[in-house]
């Protein structure tokens, strides 16, 4: 554990750069004015809970509200073919629609906008242009959550966290399936599908707003703490040295995001866990809903492990294994194996599992607002890459066995699993690289002000050292 330091000098020196170009954490001029507490009586656990009663189910929500949106497109298919059977709406296209992942500013209410909207899809371009500014409309939500997520907890303390709100997205997979097949059974002039866009949008602007009125920016924003319970928070996690927030544009670290082997690294990894698809046609719709039960089951096992254990290349390289059998499984077992082929089927449905635990060792091992923003945001579109990818590698060509597809899956996991350990020993290289640079210096390990709240990346600060 890093030893935390706040003298009177370096404190001096963040005052002035706090006044220049230079970029300074908006946690230190709280902790500037509202006194550096060092010791208290507070208990540390009560404010925790109280942050995740207050966070929690608010990220979820809006996660889970991201996700069902899709799931109830995907299997509400069979319905809108025929409603707009002369859009030139064909299966093919469908899977090129925009993914969320290129704006971090627009808000909640106007993806819910944007989703009541597609109720009033007459054909192909109407429904296009409804499901484009849905995609932009989506795009902040993960990359916001993984930024918010990293503000209130150390980084062993994230990866339950980041499960948590990224639980949303099976529990969609689940519900959704169940609301679209029941819209699918309402018989009225508005047709149902349409009636289930609708309402799901009004929804998501609900939800939305009181995103707004009660999910802060940062801690120090958190009406619901007092100003002890912020400065104990940010004391708390301080140890981080990833700091909290700052509103200056420093394009020095966007360069280091561009030019840093884990970003390229996570940023793949998300591509190929993500491109498996996962649309289903209406007799599937309810059978479906199983899978994300063993897929919740994992995240949980894996955000309980990680915090316990650390090692989050290795859970990420065990949970690329089910990947790899599965679709080995589906890809050569015959036809008529149906018991082989459905443990395969089972098995693909958890390679989103280690998803979460690569979002929060971004936010565990990426310093700066600048360089954390813009990496969340790219590592985020990946992941909709991959999804984009996934979909089209089903051809009509290659049916019924579509065997290339199957093959893809497997390829892609192992391959995914492979980046995992790479990655492992770029981190453990680096952490000796940067401990025998600092054999001889004083100060080491010592978490000071200006190494917390500086505006410092990983690679400027020399104290930094990643977790794997």
């Amino acid at each position: 554990m890093m030893e935390v330091n706040s003298d009177q000098p370096v404190a001096d020196a963040i005052r002035r750069q706090a006044t220049s170009s230079q970029a300074v954490d908006d946690a230190w001029n709280f902790l500037d004015k509202h006194g550096d507490v060092q010791h208290t009586d507070l208990d540390l656990v009560a404010i925790r809970h109280k942050v995740d009663r207050r966070i929690l189910p608010l990220m979820f929500c809006c996660y889970f509200l991201q996700f069902i949106d899709k799931v109830m497109y995907n299997v509400s298919i069979s319905n809108l073919y025929p409603d707009l059977a002369n859009s030139r709406l064909q299966s093919t296209r469908e899977s090129w629609k925009v993914p969320p992942a290129k704006w971090l500013s627009i808000n909640v209410m106007l993806w819910g906008v944007a989703a009541a909207a597609a109720a009033g899809a007459k054909n192909y371009t109407t429904l296009l242009v409804a499901r484009i500014f849905l995609g932009i409309f989506e795009a902040p939500v993960a990359p916001s959550l993984m930024i918010i997520s990293g503000q209130y907890y150390t980084k062993s303390e994230q990866a339950p966290r980041f499960t948590f709100w990224f639980l949303g997205l099976g529990v969609a997979q689940i519900v959704g399936g169940l609301i679209s097949f029941g819209f699918q059974h309402v018989h009225h002039a508005f047709a149902g599908w349409r009636i289930m866009f609708l309402v799901m949008g009004l929804i998501t602007v609900a939800v939305g707003f009181a995103t707004l009125l009660f999910l802060p920016d940062t801690p120090m924003q958190a009406k619901w703490l007092s100003d002890d319970q912020k400065v104990t928070l940010l004391q708390h996690v301080r140890v981080n040295q990833t700091g909290i927030r700052n509103g200056k544009f420093d394009p020095k670290q966007l360069l280091e995001a561009v030019l840093d082997p884990q970003v390229w690294l996570w940023a793949l990894m998300l591509a190929l866990v993500s491109s498996f698809p996962t649309c289903s046609p209406l007799p599937s719709v309810v059978f479906e809903g199983r899978f994300p039960v063993y897929e919740e089951e994992g995240r949980l096992t894996l955000g309980i492990g990680v915090r316990k254990a650390s090692n989050r290349w290795a859970w990420v390289f065990i949970c690329s294994i089910p990947g790899i059998i599965g679709g080995g499984l589906m890809s050569f077992l015959p036809k008529s194996n149906r018991a082989g082929v459905l443990i395969g089927i089972y098995l693909v449905n958890s390679i989103v599992a280690p998803t979460p635990v690569i979002y929060h060792w971004i936010a565990a091992n990426c310093a700066g607002y600048t360089k954390r923003a813009f990496t969340s945001a790219m590592v985020a579109g990946f992941f909709c890459v991959g999804n984009i990818i996934g979909p089209q590698t089903f051809q009509a060509r290659d049916a019924p066995e579509y065997r290339p597809a199957k093959i893809a899956v497997l390829v892609t996991q192992a391959v995914a699993g492979i980046l995992a350990v790479v990655l492992f020993g770029y981190y453990v290289w680096e952490n000796r690289r940067r401990d025998r640079a600092q054999t001889t210096q004083e100060g080491q390990g010592v978490v000071t002000d200006e190494k917390a709240w500086g505006g410092l990346t990983d690679k400027q600060n020399k104290d930094f050292r990643y977790v794997y």
